[in-house]
């Protein structure tokens, strides 16, 4: 790759990975979901008062994973692994990632529905049943193999390879331990944060590496 290609790549994809974060944090900041027990007339009073925010929140969080999508299949390029196995573990993974994403929002807008009366509830109790699967294999498949590629790469440092096995471990371990819980537990979905935490610091990393991220990719 040529190093002007690869310094817009990675300031570009790096914006990309900060916007991606900072939407979806400000999607849950704006859309708290309504209660688990609400009935079928709080639901629906829930949907009409809340229907713009909902909207909103779920664009920012379908946009928002497609945008760290981009970033961590920039990431799998700049290392020169678009051909290995670990590589197309990570297109694999963060093709699950946005399917889970998106079929929870597909549930949140169900959730503003009115007709039959019980969607509303129906449609929440699933958007929170899909968030199994973030655990159980979304994260798993997307940061093991991608840890794995930056392990083998100076594209960004190592740690950063290190920690998203780890993330990706830490996932998969309470994706099993939270299997015989309906609803995830507060206890479960406080880890989630950790990965965001993770996509903004990689991005600002790339992003700071830019100017010599030619030295990287002759040495990856």
């Amino acid at each position: 790759m040529e190093p002007a290609v690869a310094r817009r790549m990675s300031r570009l994809t790096g914006v990309s990975a900060i916007l991606g974060v900072l939407m979806i944090l400000y999607s849950f900041g704006i859309n708290q979901g309504p209660p688990l027990d609400a009935t079928d007339d709080q639901m629906m009073a829930y949907a009409h008062s809340h229907f713009r925010h909902v909207m909103v929140a779920s664009w920012l969080q379908s946009v928002g994973p497609l945008l760290i999508v981009i970033f961590a299949l920039a990431l799998v390029r700049l290392a020169s692994a678009t051909n290995s196995l670990m590589g197309w573990l990570t297109l694999l993974g963060a093709s699950i990632l946005m399917m889970v994403s998106l079929s929870e929002v597909v549930f949140y807008i169900c959730a503003l529905d009115s007709a039959p009366p019980t969607m509303g509830r129906i449609g929440n109790n699933v958007g929170h049943a899909i968030q199994h699967l973030y655990f159980i294999v979304a994260a798993p498949v997307l940061f093991i193999p991608l840890g794995s590629v930056l392990m083998g790469s100076r594209i960004l440092p190592k740690a950063f390879g290190v920690l998203a096995v780890f993330i990706g471990v830490c996932f998969f371990i309470l994706g099993i331990t939270s299997l015989y819980q309906p609803i995830l537990s507060v206890a479960v979905t406080s880890f989630a944060p950790i990965q965001a935490l993770w996509w903004l610091a990689a991005g600002i990393a790339l992003i700071r590496r830019s100017g010599r991220i030619d030295q990287f990719l002759a040495k990856s």
